[in-house]
């Protein structure tokens, strides 16, 4: 496994769990309250130090609010909500991610992104049954590190619930 900015994503490799043919991924790795998540780089469209944020009325307690990026006006996320973690003060390291889904662009906050790896989709383990968990259905894996556990988001998945009716995740400014 080796750290990386350049590649396709469809290089097929042999995935040394599944015994086959498998194909490569770039993710762009983030924390959250100490762990450690992943999204795929094909999906980001951006990472910007966290700027001020317009709270929008009667939006879902998740939205932490929009901002407009290049004339575009994008709503962001506090995954710590969104994932069930404690709410704590942002520093200096917190970013905005942005990425895009549908043809829509959101911002998700989180405390630290940290790198792009390559790795082997062979190495994404669905992980176990875990009954009681709220939201584990937007969660895609989690590969087995060298030196830690890395939890991969399914960003469809993700985006679907974020996305209630009538609510634009992706408009130009006037």
């Amino acid at each position: 496994m080796t750290t990386e900015q350049n590649g396709s994503p469809a290089d097929a490799v042999v995935g040394p769990r599944s015994g086959g043919v498998s194909e490569q991924m770039q993710l762009v790795t983030f924390e959250l309250a100490g762990e450690c998540f992943a999204a795929d780089i094909h999906a980001v469209r951006g990472i910007h130090r966290l700027i001020e944020l317009t709270r929008v009325p009667k939006s879902p307690a998740e939205i932490a609010g929009v901002i407009n990026l290049r004339g575009r006006i994008l709503p962001v996320v506090n995954m710590r909500r969104v994932l069930g973690f404690p709410q704590v003060e942002w520093g200096d390291q917190t970013r905005i991610v942005v990425i895009e889904s549908g043809g829509r662009e959101t911002g998700f906050i989180v405390d630290r992104v940290h790198e792009v790896l390559r790795i082997d989709a062979g190495e994404i383990d669905p992980g176990p049954e875990m009954p009681g968990t709220l939201d584990a259905d937007f969660i895609r894996g989690i590969a087995g590190l060298e030196e830690r556990l890395l939890i991969v988001l399914d960003l469809e998945r993700l985006f679907g619930r974020l996305n209630p009716a009538g609510l634009e995740l992706s408009s130009t400014a006037a």
